[in-house]
């Protein structure tokens, strides 16, 4: 005959979750079928910013083709209301809405319809190609006049002008980034007060 079981009048110790709890947000809207992360204000910029940061691949409003992969940062905004554009240096092209890393090695200052729209050049922050540059002048001279032509003519059909000027280094790059960084900070701030 087996011996009785001995239980315990002890309160049993409650054990750690095996993973830790959901954000709020994140249960939230797994609740919701309507609500779906927004790539300008819900994806993080990254811990490396201004230097390195997140970027969203997008499409283009007409029928032409970036030279390079083009997005914007998230949680920047720039004096035309809009996100910082950025054109992705890197092996292969990616689909829109990818999100990859990028790292800032030039600016290219840039009017559109007498607005402001700065562009900054980048390469992709882990492309094994790619990754080593750290300045806008390390590229070939042809590829930056591919660059600029395209920027200047890719307008052409909307009947839009645009004027592009000389190619900055990386830290102008990197002050425009912050910028960018400071002007949503107080875009949001200020929407919070609201």
């Amino acid at each position: 005959m087996a011996p009785p079981i001995e239980t315990s009048s002890k309160t049993p110790v409650s054990q750690p979750p095996a993973h830790p709890p959901l954000n709020e947000r994140i249960l939230s809207s797994m609740s919701r079928r309507s609500v779906a992360a927004h790539p300008w204000h819900d994806l993080e910029i990254g811990p490396g910013a201004p230097k390195i940061f997140n970027c969203v691949d997008r499409v283009l409003y007409s029928s032409v083709v970036y030279p390079h992969n083009y997005g914007f940062i998230p949680r920047t905004l720039c004096e035309d209301n809009d996100p910082l554009d950025v054109l992705i240096i890197m092996q292969e092209p990616v689909l829109p809405g990818c999100f990859l890393r990028a790292k800032a090695i030039g600016l290219m200052p840039m009017i559109d319809q007498g607005e402001k729209d700065d562009k900054i050049i980048a390469v992709c922050a882990d492309d094994p190609e790619y990754r080593h540059y750290n300045d806008i002048k390390e590229l070939p001279p042809h590829r930056l006049a591919e660059i600029r032509r395209f920027f200047e003519d890719y307008k052409k059909n909307e009947n839009k002008e645009v004027a592009v000027n000389d190619f900055l280094p990386a830290s102008d790059a990197y002050n425009s980034v912050q910028q960018s960084m400071n002007l949503y900070a107080d875009y949001i701030v200020e929407s919070l007060r609201r």
